[in-house]
């Protein structure tokens, strides 16, 4: 056997509780394909298991069969694990992480991100309007979030270009160039996987039913250009020229254990953003680091608006999901120090530099910097459930 099966099984990260879905394709060079992770390997669920679907070069597809099939995929998956007889074909369809190439893993129909953690919109809020309320009066009547492009999220590994664009000069007029203030914001996605109704907007009680999985996300931000043309609009070119998202999605079942309530909302949020049961976030520990040196390390479990209510937000008006969509919570940031999610927070806007392990300072990243997030869900049994990483390089 080329590998211990059983070893793989237990594996802290991504192990049997994990099993997330990415894209890959063979160090043969075939046609790339859907595959869970297992471990340091990959398995080729289309070897395994013959269905049509599973041999697309996009988790579309499987998305698209709904929950019924996602949870029937994931129970098969295990029972290959767990029963000898299935050992062969699984040794089979199993390929060593580091000789496979991993790709795009769903082809993204819309993109969102919203701004749902308090501790950030309100850092956010005292370094451009000190002396103002925190927050907006808005803010807690609903998860604030803007419509990014779908075009331009790409894969954890591809360079970050900087951004050209417009800034405020020192005089306060437009000055045209490559952004000076580049960021990036730590963030968790969810990965929709079907289509709604034409005018039906889906309730926080549907979410199970509609969203596939979750993945890690970074929103890169270029904060001088941001800042030029935020008001009146709000963003826009300051961060539509990048998003980098992780190669594995989660499955929403491997996280079940992680869910653990929100902090009290107040006021009591309009009826739609309620559901039978109490708003509820994830225990994800996730962390940043700059070229190798961690620099903070947030939970998702901290997050003001839960990822249900952004979905029921985001289509209340009728706005239609697609299988494909992808929601992302906005910058994830905690009470200390420690626990911020992006440099604008960390060095103050640049204000009070931090230090990195070679010596170096950073107020915001530079040409050559490579930025890691990675994650992992903390179940109540000690088990844990990896989220994978986003790397990438400022080109």
């Amino acid at each position: 056997m080329p590998f211990d099966l059983d070893k793989l099984c237990g594996d802290d990260l991504f192990g049997i509780q994990c099993l997330p879905y990415g894209i890959f394709q063979p160090s043969d060079g075939s046609k790339a394909r859907i595959g869970a992770r297992l471990g340091d390997h990959v398995l080729d669920l289309f070897g395994m298991f013959g269905d049509a679907c599973l041999s697309a070069c996009s988790l579309n597809s499987l998305m698209a069969q709904g929950r019924g099939t996602w949870n029937e995929l994931r129970g098969r998956i295990i029972e290959s694990l767990e029963r000898p007889r299935f050992r062969d074909s699984v040794v089979r369809n199993a390929h060593a992480l580091n000789a496979v190439h991993l790709g795009m893993p769903f082809d993204v129909a819309d993109y969102v991100d919203f701004f749902a953690s308090e501790h950030h919109a309100a850092n956010v809020a005292r370094l451009f309007r000190p002396g103002t309320p925190p927050l907006h009066p808005n803010w807690k009547s609903l998860p604030v979030g803007y419509h990014g492009r779908a075009g331009t999220v790409y894969p954890s590994g591809v360079p970050v270009k900087r951004p050209w664009g417009q800034s405020a000069s020192e005089g306060g007029m437009a000055a045209y160039g490559p952004s000076g203030k580049l960021d990036f914001e730590l963030e968790v996605g969810f990965v929709v996987g079907r289509t709604s109704p034409i005018g039906q907007p889906v309730t926080v009680d549907e979410f199970d039913d509609y969203v596939f999985g979750v993945n890690l996300v970074c929103d890169w931000s270029a904060r001088d250009l941001q800042a030029w043309e935020t008001f009146p609009l709000g963003p826009f070119t300051g961060k539509s020229f990048c998003t980098s998202v992780s190669h594995w999605v989660v499955p929403l079942a491997a996280l079940e254990g992680a869910r653990q309530p929100l902090p009290p909302q107040n006021p009591l949020p309009s009826s739609y953003l309620r559901g039978d049961a109490p708003p509820w976030g994830l225990d994800l520990a996730l962390e940043v680091a700059i070229n190798g040196h961690s620099i903070s390390k947030p939970n998702f479990r901290d997050m003001y608006w839960s990822p249900a209510q952004m979905l029921a937000h985001m289509t209340v008006n009728g706005a239609r999901t697609r299988v494909g969509d992808l929601f992302a919570s906005g910058t994830v940031s905690g009470a200390r120090e420690d626990e911020l999610g992006c440099l604008l927070e960390i060095t103050r806007n640049g204000n009070s530099p931090i230090a990195l392990g070679n010596g170096e300072t950073r107020a915001y990243l530079e040409d050559g910097d490579e930025t890691t997030i990675t994650g992992r869900a903390l179940l109540p049994n000690g088990l844990t459930v990896g989220l994978g990483e986003v790397r990438s390089i400022i080109a």
